[in-house]
């Protein structure tokens, strides 16, 4: 049986984005009132016209004054935050900005603990601080560089938080989906794809075929594995990083 947390909040930055949305929504289908976290007003109404019990709460992640605003919007126990922001695109290492590299980690790491630290007084007992990293931040790669650093950035703080918050029987993890058909991965791959004198779609399917699978991540896999996490039995994987790459990583463990 499927539980149900009714009359208990869910906090999910990033929430108009291709995999947020998509994470609101099945957060809201097991009863939870999800305050939308952007920085864009207009948008985050209109996933609350599209999902019911949704509540938007505009405010920069990036930014320490998001703190306040965002625990000003909690008025009920907390039982999980989901941090899911998407980060622009810089170029590969040879060639983006290195001030590129610590927007990233603020964004993914100090952003991640701007949100926990908003919710902080409102935590349930076995609540779950969530952080949607991804495949580059464990497999790094020569092209996407602001996504490995930020990445593996949030991937150390969550292990941080799951020994402060454990205490607490508050957990912390993060998903690291591998690479989706989303307009951003578009983005990664049109300086490729120009840089070779090739499309992006030969490009794109190049990183398909990286995955054993010949697939990418989509939206609804990540958020079955936010919901998963809701479950008691996920307190044995506080501070680890669950990969829903499609078999795209090639190190161990």
């Amino acid at each position: 049986m499927t539980t149900r947390f009714d009359d208990e909040l869910a906090v999910v930055t990033g929430a108009s984005g291709g995999f947020g949305k998509v994470i609101v929504a099945s957060l809201a289908a097991r009863g939870l009132t999800v305050i939308a976290i952007g920085r864009r007003l207009e948008e985050l109404e209109m996933v609350a016209h599209d999902i019911a019990n949704v509540r938007p709460c505009a405010a920069d992640i990036g930014l320490d004054s998001s703190i306040a605003t965002i625990a000003a919007a909690l008025d009920g126990p907390v039982r999980a935050i989901v941090h899911a922001p998407g980060l622009p695109f810089a170029g590969g290492v040879l060639d983006a900005a290195p001030g590129a590299l610590a927007e990233a980690v603020n964004i993914k790491a100090g952003g991640f603990l701007r949100l926990a630290r908003a919710a902080d007084a409102r935590l349930a007992g076995g609540a779950r601080l969530i952080g949607i990293g991804g495949h580059y931040g464990l497999e790094p790669t020569a092209y996407a560089t602001s996504a490995s650093v930020g990445n593996a950035a949030l991937i150390a703080l969550s292990r941080q938080l799951s020994l402060a918050y454990g205490p607490r029987r508050v957990t912390s993890h993060v998903i690291a989906p591998g690479p989706a058909d989303t307009e951003r991965l578009r983005k990664v791959a049109a300086p490729r794809a120009e840089k070779a004198g090739r499309t992006v779609d030969d490009v794109l399917a190049d990183m398909q075929a990286e995955s054993s699978l010949g697939a990418f991540t989509t939206p609804e896999q990540v958020a079955w594995a936010v919901t998963m996490l809701l479950d008691p039995e996920a307190d044995a994987m506080t501070g680890s990083t669950l990969m829903l790459d499609s078999g795209r990583r090639r190190g161990l463990p």
